[in-house]
This record gives C-alpha cells, sequence and structure tokens, in this order.
C-alpha cells in the first residue's frame, strides 16, 4: 500500500497535495484497493464553492459508489477531465493521473490540520 510521505491525507481516505494556495485532491490507494475497479467518477464543476468535509464528487465502482469529501474549503479551480474518459486512472495512478480537482483556498490552515503520512498509515493499519 502506496502512502507518499510528501502528501497530507484526510481521515475519509482522499490525499492532498499543496502548491502555494492550490489544493490538488484525490483518493489514496487504500481507498481506490478498497473500492474496486473504479467506472464512473462524478467531478464536481470548476467554480463550485466546497466545504470542508462537504461532498464533492461520487466514484462507482464494481463493488459500490463512494462520496468524495472535500478535505479543504475554497473554490474548485480544475477537475480532471481525463476521467471522463478514463476512470480506472483512480485504479492505476491514484496520486499521479488519477487526481479528482483542484481547490483554490484562502489559507493553509485546514491542509496543515490533516494527517501526516504516518498518521494516514496508523489509521489505515498500514
Amino acid at each position: 500500500m502506496q502512502i507518499p510521505a510528501d502528501l497530507k491525507y484526510s481521515p475519509d481516505h482522499e490525499w492532498v497535495k499543496a502548491t502555494e494556495l492550490v489544493v490538488r485532491i484525490g483518493i489514496t490507494d487504500y481507498a481506490q484497493d478498497a473500492l474496486g475497479d473504479v467506472v464512473f467518477v462524478d467531478l464536481p464543476k470548476i467554480g463550485a464553492t466546497v466545504n470542508a468535509g462537504g461532498q464533492v464528487g461520487e466514484v462507482e465502482s464494481t463493488k459500490s459508489v463512494s462520496e468524495i469529501y472535500a478535505p479543504v474549503s475554497g473554490t474548485v479551480s480544475a477537475v480532471n477531465e481525463a476521467l471522463n474518459g478514463s476512470p480506472e486512472l483512480l485504479n492505476s495512478s491514484p496520486y499521479g493521473e488519477g487526481w479528482i480537482c483542484e481547490v483554490t483556498v484562502t489559507s493553509l490552515d485546514e491542509f496543515n490540520a490533516l494527517l501526516s503520512a504516518e498518521a494516514y498509515a496508523q489509521l489505515t493499519n498500514n
């Protein structure tokens, strides 16, 4: 199970990477493994306002439908359109080509409060 040390994590199994005030969000390797084969991703709309803990989309797999939660508050500034035609990128490259969206934030306080890789590993018993 991959848990890159340079990312932050939510208890809901999203990973987060900040570049200045733009935060990229995706689901973790743990989450994609639990979901199974992803067949559809419902992406948020660019310009949508999201609140930390609120739903920003859904992932449909052969096993279930799961919500994607925003680990930070802000405005959706980009979405990964590649997921529309290739939702399996969430399985094959959860920390790379399988990112879901980017959110522009006004502060990194919520980002800084997220779990470290070590804390996330403890949460998932890895």
